[in-house]
């Protein structure tokens, strides 16, 4: 879901939504805009800050970007995820704007590695809560209140079009409660320390070998740690993400004798992403995770 140009309004100014005009919604990532564009549907105009195939944590925004948060009816964002839209929000004026921090229950921080154990550490706060879909669910509820107090005429179709939603996300829910049920291994080494929320709902360990974005580069030591981790536990599976370089989980693979394979944060949609949009490429992610936990 790429930057669409601006949608016109009837009377060429903000105010409430008529029938004759999309609500104008500017998401700052791709899972706000998908799920913006699933309950919005045909009756709003979504556009994402963060183009195909970028990454959205160093996000910086152009004037352009910044004219379309003060035009836009409505801002979908997660604050202290992209400094630079949190700055833009602030320009922009936070009236028309939503933080979805909040209904995202962001409880868990980022726990490094240190000589091959797990330890607890206060700091950032993880925000990849779109990877456990009852979060989304959370989510998308306040999403649509937003739109259905902006465009009360077409509230019922908004309410059902959550409810079609949700109804998919507690499905994949299952699916992955199912699937991630009996599996050998529940340690994942990831390349990204992205898959807090995932692990902890289907009750994995994750171990991240760089930090809460992918430019947090490891040390030396870091590696070495995840490393010795890799090889007392008999971690066979390392994971690699679609948008930044593989080499940093290839590198702890070959020191190990592991095999690499997918794990998508789906921070964003590339021609590399295994899946169309979210519930694709979470479908994917639990095929390789399956395989690579040696689940059952």
């Amino acid at each position: 879901m790429s930057l669409v140009p601006l949608a016109c309004r009837s009377d060429g100014s903000p105010g409430q939504a008529t029938s004759s005009a999309k609500i104008h919604v500017v998401a700052s990532f791709y899972p706000l805009a998908y799920v913006v564009q699933r309950i919005g549907g045909d009756l709003v105009s979504v556009e994402n800050l963060t183009p195909a195939g970028a990454e959205p944590h160093e996000l910086e925004l152009t004037a352009s970007d910044t004219g379309h948060l003060e035009d836009a009816d409505l801002i979908v964002y997660l604050s202290g995820f992209a400094p630079a839209v949190d700055d833009g929000v602030a320009t922009a004026g936070a009236d028309h704007a939503v933080d979805v921090a909040q209904a995202a229950r962001l409880d868990l921080t980022y726990s490094p590695i240190q000589d091959g154990t797990q330890t607890d550490r206060s700091g950032r706060r993880d925000p990849h809560f779109w990877l456990d879909p009852t979060r989304l669910i959370d989510v998308a509820t306040v999403v649509d209140g937003r739109l259905e107090a902006r465009d009360p005429g077409h509230a019922a179709i908004f309410r059902a079009n959550l409810a079609t939603l949700v109804s998919e996300l507690r499905v994949l829910d299952q699916e992955y409660s199912a699937g991630l049920a009996t599996c050998a291994d529940t340690d994942i080494v990831t390349s990204h320390n992205a898959f807090g929320y995932l692990a902890e709902r289907y009750h994995l360990t994750q171990v991240g070998i760089t930090g809460l974005t992918p430019e947090d580069e490891p040390t030396p030591a870091d590696l070495a740690a995840v490393t010795q981790f890799v090889r007392d536990n008999h971690v066979t599976t390392i994971y690699y993400e679609t948008l930044v370089s593989p080499a940093i989980a290839q590198t702890v693979a070959s020191e190990t004798g592991a095999q690499t394979a997918v794990l998508d944060p789906i921070e964003g949609l590339s021609d590399s992403s295994q899946g169309t949009d979210y519930f694709g490429v979470m479908r994917a992610n639990l095929v390789n995770l399956r395989s690579g936990q040696g689940c059952s």
